[in-house]
């Protein structure tokens, strides 16, 4: 197999030959062009025809965001974005994944040169990935909604919803149970798509999505603002109540633990797991251990084998688990290898995923009447 061709595409000089530098290094890619804004970059992808692009996000002439929703419109390709690690950076990065953009490396705002020549193997491994990845085009209609999206008018609009009645023909739902869901590359999406479909008495969720220091704070409010449930970044010690999701903060591992009748989110720092901080393996680790039979896990799209063995281990004490479809995956890493440990009862599109997850719900609580 050839190397992977790339197309840098950054307003700074430095950061284009930093890119350029450590994407040559790699023996199984290289650096084909680099483009100073997107106006260079569309002639270089016409003429090069690249594999990956890694796209800035703020360029003068035309803005990364909106390249990329062209881009993903017209000529979809694997997009790796290069954020700065602000609140604005956030924000945008999270809409750049909704437009399609596989993942994001976060660069520092202050020693850029030394910060990046860390990040050299996060950011060729993005690559690989990225190389590997499903691009789908998106719809024109997606592009202005993803592009032209304001919080405060999705956060309104989620207070509305919140205060409706519940989804029609729900039935009541088992709410002393917890879902538990990892993911990985592809995964903000994919878990936006699984919670705005969760009614608002919904069990609780405990979410590990391997993302770094900085970007989960506003993943959770951009998610609080869009779902019935309540979604918040988990803080430690947390009661983990029904019609609430918790998501593990960036650079911290997140587990549950019982306490009396109640269950306590834990945040905690640690070594790496599986290469990952967060990592899935702790979250579901956790479940097995201290939920048992009272968890449902969910395993979506990623790279690698986080928490697959743990997922497994769940299964054995009592969970029911499901794994996203390899169709439906960005990656289909992680599900592959949950199921290849024979972690999963069900393996779904995503699109099924939440119907799964209610159904399920919806039978334990018949299943429990019945028994009393």
């Amino acid at each position: 197999m050839g190397k992977t061709r790339v197309v840098v595409v950054d307003d700074s000089a430095l950061v284009r030959g930093l890119l350029t530098e450590i994407i040559n290094r790699q023996p199984d890619m290289t650096c084909v062009g680099a483009a100073s804004d997107p106006f260079v970059a569309r002639e270089m992808i016409r003429n090069l025809d690249p594999d990956v692009i890694t796209l800035d996000v703020e360029m003068p002439r035309m803005d990364g965001i909106d390249f990329l929703a062209k881009l993903m419109r017209l000529r979809p390709m694997p997009v790796v974005m290069v954020s700065t690690l602000t609140e604005r950076g956030a924000e945008v990065t999270l809409r750049a994944l909704e437009l399609g953009a596989i993942d994001f490396v976060a660069k520092p705002k202050i020693g850029v040169a030394d910060g990046l020549r860390q990040l050299a193997e996060d950011i060729t491994e993005k690559i690989r990935t990225a190389s590997k990845a499903h691009v789908r085009r998106l719809p024109p209609a997606a592009a202005g909604a993803a592009t032209g999206a304001a919080g405060g008018a999705a956060s309104a609009a989620a207070q509305g919803v919140r205060a409706a009645a519940p989804m029609a023909g729900m039935g009541r739902l088992s709410t002393e149970k917890i879902i538990f869901i990892g993911a990985s590359t592809g995964g903000t999406e994919a878990t936006k798509e699984v919670l705005m479909n969760l009614p608002h008495d919904a069990p609780a969720v405990m979410i590990t999505q391997h993302m770094p220091p900085g970007f989960t704070r506003s993943y959770a409010t951009r998610l609080d603002g869009l779902c019935r449930i309540r979604v918040k970044e988990a803080v430690d010690g947390d009661r983990v109540l029904p019609g609430h999701a918790y998501i593990a903060p960036g650079g911290m591992h997140l587990s549950v633990e019982r306490s009396g009748a109640n269950y306590l989110a834990r945040v905690r720092d640690g070594e790496p797991v599986n290469r990952h901080k967060p990592s899935v393996e702790v979250l579901f680790d956790s479940a097995a251990r201290v939920v048992g039979p009272n968890a449902v896990a969910v395993m979506l799209t990623g790279m690698g084998a986080d928490g697959a063995k743990a997922m497994k281990a769940m299964r054995d004490a009592g969970s029911w688990n499901v794994c996203q479809d390899e169709q439906s995956c960005v990656v289909f890493g992680m599900p592959r290898e949950a199921i290849a440990q024979g972690a999963a009862h069900e393996v779904l599109p995503l699109q099924r995923i939440a119907a799964a997850l209610i159904e399920r719900l919806r039978s334990t609580v018949g299943a429990a009447m019945h028994r009393v």
